[in-house]
């Protein structure tokens, strides 16, 4: 039985290469974290960590992809790029100077569920970062010139991730057939007409509506005083006002699913054939979704993984193969896919993956591979934790998608109590064929040459 304080991860590495259980001999803490909640909402959670003479800072605005405003796909994205274009007293680009320039790094990322900005820095920048982080949240400051050059480095960004990429579109349609209503549907990275449709109105409105202090979760991680650091959050956030008009939420559920559906299609871009089998799947605060998380490694999880033995190495259909619990706020997707070996046909693909997942919901998986799959899910946590942006960004992570900060703490000792059984009763709820929804994608023949017509 794993501790509450987890395993140490050099103790789950020795038993991830061997796949012997895990000894319980060596426990780490957990992580024991500050929390104050300012007076307009700001959540502040924060760990004292003296071993390191540096800082992890991480702001999570609760406003992903699936708040995008109809028309504006992407919209979400679009924004995360606008935010690093300064204000009357932040020049564009400003945060690279402040942590680049003293041997720190910045970045931001987009979701479905969230928006998130983070810096880490040498502990003795830590106010000029809340600085900077308060102005973003204060004010924006965006013409047409830096709004259309945003604009145009997200839409090149789509053409490289999605256009270019062989099998780009294939992932994006994954996602949108997969979905029938829920605005999940609309992947992060939008789409190009509506990229081209959205204005300096929208900017300004989505900036109003969405980044706000009640909105945002701050985490700060690292070597820093806690009366310092509250100083400096009454600073430069307590001032920060609050709108008056609720904070817009996606009300939409998405209906379940009642027949098998499938989707073919053609792309003249792909190498070779591709198909994927999605399944709705709960949300990422289930407490099913630790069962999918192993699921997850023992199907797909490595070249040990059941549909990489299978598909790949013993049979020689697939070039290659995933398997990915792509839980979420709201709902998710349990996803197999194989991208095929030249000459196989999809149906093929498809009768393996079926065979394959059939088979772990029959009959129950055996105890080497269970312990196996726990001891890598569980390394992987511990290795990000050991880093001061790993123990940031799991504390938001329970705090804005998972709504109890506490599951920091307790949600990997649920990854470890996963049975053979709980496998199985959870696949047989939801891996059903009224469930399921296989997208294939074909090569598109090339259109025959023109015959020249003797003149």
């Amino acid at each position: 039985m794993l501790l509450l304080g987890l395993l140490s991860a050099a103790a789950i590495a020795r038993a991830a290469d061997t796949g012997a259980p895990a000894a319980t001999t060596t426990t780490i803490p957990p992580m024991a974290y500050q929390h104050r909640t300012l007076s307009n909402g700001l959540n502040i959670y924060s760990v004292e960590d003296h071993s390191s003479p540096t800082i992890a800072i991480q702001v999570w605005y609760h406003v992903g992809a699936k708040d995008d405003p109809a028309g504006r796909s992407g919209f979400a994205h679009l924004f995360e790029h606008i935010m690093f274009k300064g204000n009357k007293d932040m020049k564009p680009e400003m945060m690279d100077r402040l942590t680049e320039d003293i041997g720190g790094a910045n970045n931001a990322y987009t979701a479905d569920d969230m928006t998130v900005f983070y810096e880490t820095v040498p502990s003795n920048y830590l106010e000029p970062i809340l600085w900077a982080e308060g102005e973003r949240m204060t004010s924006l400051k965006v013409d047409a010139g830096n709004f259309r050059s945003e604009r145009f480095v997200v839409e090149q960004e789509y053409r490289q991730r999605v256009l270019a990429d062989p099998y780009g579109e294939f992932w994006q349609e994954l996602v949108k057939k997969s979905f029938a209503q829920h605005p999940y549907k609309r992947p992060p990275i939008g789409n190009m007409p509506d990229l081209d449709a959205a204005n300096l109105n929208d900017v300004r409105d989505f900036h109003a509506t969405y980044y706000r202090p009640d909105n945002a979760t701050m985490v700060v991680v690292g070597d820093f005083d806690q009366a310092q650091l509250d100083k400096w959050v009454d600073k430069y956030f307590g001032s920060v006002p609050t709108p008056a008009v609720p904070i817009p939420r996606v009300t939409i559920k998405e209906p379940p699913r009642t027949a098998n559906q499938r989707f073919d299609l053609t792309d003249a871009k792909i190498p070779l054939p591709g198909i994927a089998i999605t399944y709705l799947a709960p949300p990422r605060s289930s407490e099913d979704a630790p069962v999918f998380q192993v699921v997850e490694q023992i199907m797909g999880g490595g070249d040990s993984s059941r549909l990489y033995q299978s598909l790949v190495y013993r049979q020689q259909l697939a070039e290659n193969v995933s398997s990915d619990a792509d839980l979420r706020e709201d709902l998710g997707l349990f996803e197999i896919t194989a991208i095929l070996s030249s000459g196989k046909s999809t149906k093929q693909g498809e009768d393996a993956l079926l065979t394959e997942i059939n088979r772990m919901k029959e009959e129950p998986v055996t105890a080497e591979e269970l312990s196996k799959a726990k001891n890598q899910i569980l390394t992987q946590k511990l290795k990000d934790r050991e880093t001061f942006e790993g123990k940031a960004a799991a504390i938001a992570d329970a705090v804005v998608l998972l709504g109890d900060p506490a599951r920091v703490n307790t949600d990997l000792a649920k990854v470890e109590a996963v049975t053979a059984e709980d496998v199985q009763r959870v696949l047989r709820k939801y891996i059903t064929d009224t469930n399921r929804v296989v997208i294939t994608d074909m090569a598109k023949p090339e259109a025959p040459a023109k015959k020249e017509v003797a003149q």
